[in-house]
């Protein structure tokens, strides 16, 4: 009678689809540490800035050569050059843009151990992920911002989704965050896409001088979600902080930023992702004109994003990325 009883029950866990209550468990697929990042794991993208930036990306050899990457066995770094005076005919600053080989799907979690992240007047850094033909198969922005220096600190991360043009998100939901706008669309509102704010310390200077942290991602076919744990909280996941080959989403807690499909087919709007680390200047936020004079016209004493960009390399000494570790469950 028992073991009929648990047959049954089983049948209709099956049946209903409760059984997915476990996708919340995930196992590392894949990690990248130290010398991963430079082994062939990650193309280096040469094309032209697609924000518009003043920036020339440059290619594997070129970065190492310039020190623009380098790494230990347990430590990477991505950085701009800090030591070249650019005229307004020359290319952009030289930096790096890198992309995974690999691509990512539903359902899948992330984990990035980020030590120290690019701050400073100009640049626009950013972890984030992206499918093929942008933005129809979206783009999910885990660490973006424009970590501004002097006055008017940036110091709130924002998490991002931007899609195709039919997706939206409630305004009220289950995260910690601030809703910056509702509306993912690319093709709406400036490609502002639908951004959550989160606390201060999650970016920029203050960010780097408490350590950094741990960003997480869970994406499935019904939500996506963006966590994020400072250096030393007692917060941290066990397996997060610990960096185990599993981890269960189900202790991450509510997280940051919450994008479910109440108004958006999150299975069609998301399509396979790589995973984009890049550092790029001005552009198309960093250097709009308003957003410049607000931040940093003042404290530079320049009125132009790009002019400060070609005349003032040491101001990028801290424009690096030092990223620990990123890691992929599925």
């Amino acid at each position: 009678m028992h073991s009929t009883f648990i047959h049954l029950l089983s049948s209709i866990v099956l049946a209903t689809g409760l059984h997915q209550v476990q996708a919340a468990t995930y196992t590392q697929s894949t990690s990248y540490i130290g010398n991963d990042f430079l082994s062939g794991d990650f193309n280096f993208f040469t094309a032209t800035d697609p924000t518009a930036g003043r920036v020339t990306y440059v290619d594997q050899a070129t970065a190492t050569a310039s020190n623009l990457t380098f790494a230990t066995d347990d430590v990477f770094v991505l950085r701009a050059d800090d030591t070249t005076v650019l005229t307004a005919s020359d290319p952009g600053r030289n930096s790096v843009r890198l992309e995974s080989v690999l691509t990512f799907g539903s359902p899948s979690a992330m984990v990035l151990d980020i030590a120290h992240m690019p701050e400073g007047c100009g640049t626009w850094p950013a972890l984030w992920t992206y499918g093929p033909n942008w933005p129809a198969t979206g783009e999910i922005d885990i660490m973006e911002g424009i970590p501004f220096s002097g006055v008017n600190n940036q110091n709130n991360n924002q998490g991002t989704l931007h899609t195709g043009p039919s997706c939206t998100m409630p305004a009220s939901r289950d995260q910690t965050g601030t809703v910056l706008n509702d509306d993912c669309a690319a093709a709406d509102d400036g490609n502002d896409g639908c951004g959550v704010e989160f606390a201060a310390n999650t970016f920029g200077p203050s960010f780097n001088a408490a350590g950094g942290g741990w960003f997480g991602m869970e994406r499935t076919s019904t939500f996506i979600s963006i966590w994020f744990w400072p250096r030393g909280s007692t917060t941290v996941p066990a397996g997060v902080s610990e960096g185990s080959t599993e981890v269960i989403t189900d202790n991450w807690g509510t997280p940051v930023a919450y994008f479910p499909n109440t108004d958006c087919d999150i299975a069609s709007e998301f399509e396979a992702h790589n995973f984009v680390i890049n550092l790029t200047f001005c552009g198309d936020w960093a250097g709009i004109t308003s957003v410049w004079d607000l931040a940093c016209a003042a404290s530079t004493g320049v009125s132009d994003c790009n002019d400060y960009v070609n005349a003032n390399p040491s101001a990028f000494s801290n424009a690096y990325f030092e990223i620990n570790s990123v890691r992929i469950y599925e």
